[in-house]
């Protein structure tokens, strides 16, 4: 038995809700303050190992090292259409509603705010301040805001958070480092959860766990938001895998990526699942509703 026919999947629709593409260096310059530089990872590499799973929908997320030039990341979704999505980066004091409109037009559905990696254009303003002021401009009835920051930033901003009118959706199981479940951070992050319009993805087991290749996911933080909202869980396999931020300590230095086997990641997240019916609500059912993809 294949991996859709064991969970009941389609022979597409499903979607990898946390991906990154990165362009040729002489077309796409990479920001000259990285802390390394990515290879090229293109939608078609990926394409031809997630297709046999039935994965055909990718959301596409805006790597730091790209800054707010969010190029590539467009010119990608122009190539997948109806079956992309794109999370960019922005600058809330510069971005303008028609430049909102005409991202909204190109498939893109929300923003990423990265308070994690060393490259992040908007750490001086503050996690707090740049939630605020994306809730006053983003289009509230087709964008979402996504966060990336370590367990402590995201609880501090829980408030603001539990206030927004838009969606939030948080990265990578709130990247909870050394913290455990059962801290005051840990039911914090459970407890925020709970709220109707906040998501959690599923994705990068290695951001958790103290392994840089691990593929299964944290059984205990995984529990947890599964029973506090498994209508608001996103699986994403976070492709091409960046390096671990300990190796990224020089621009020009090309790092590899870490070797990690598309279907053993996707396999390893779907046995973990206490029911096999979650698989089509996580990787179908609620990309569709969040994203806004058709037929679903």
């Amino acid at each position: 038995m294949n991996t859709q026919e064991k969970y009941n999947l389609p022979a597409s629709g499903a979607c990898d809700c946390h991906i990154h593409v990165i362009g040729p260096h002489t077309q796409f310059p990479q920001a000259a303050n990285r802390s390394y530089t990515a290879g090229l990872a293109t939608i078609a590499t990926l394409q031809a190992v997630a297709h046999p799973f039935g994965i055909s929908r990718f959301v596409l997320v805006q790597p730091s090292f790209y800054g707010t030039d969010n190029s590539y990341l467009l010119e990608t979704l122009a190539m997948l259409q109806e079956n992309g999505r794109g999370v960019v980066v922005l600058d809330p004091a510069t971005v303008s509603s028609q430049q909102l409109k005409d991202f909204t037009r190109r498939g893109v559905r929300g923003v990423r705010v990265n308070f994690y990696s060393k490259v992040s254009p908007l750490a001086r303003v503050g996690l707090e301040n740049v939630l605020l002021r994306f809730m006053e401009i983003l289009p509230p009835d087709t964008w979402h805001i996504e966060i990336i920051a370590t367990l402590p930033s995201i609880v501090a901003a829980a408030p603001i958070i539990q206030r927004s009118p838009l969606p939030v959706v948080i990265d990578h199981y709130g990247v909870p480092e050394d913290a455990s479940l059962e801290s005051e951070a840990g039911q914090a992050i459970v407890d925020l959860l709970r709220a109707s319009h906040v998501w959690m993805k599923l994705s990068a087991p290695y951001r958790v766990i103290h392994d840089p290749v691990a593929t299964v996911p944290p059984a205990a933080w995984l529990a947890a938001f599964l029973e506090a909202a498994s209508e608001r869980c996103l699986w994403g396999s976070d492709w091409p895998h960046t390096p671990p931020r300990t190796d990224q300590k020089e621009a020009g230095a090309t790092i590899p990526y870490r070797n990690i086997d598309y279907r053993r990641l996707l396999e390893d997240f779907l046995a973990a699942l206490p029911h096999p019916s979650l698989a089509q609500r996580i990787l179908i059912s609620n990309p569709a509703r969040l994203y806004g993809f058709a037929g679903q």
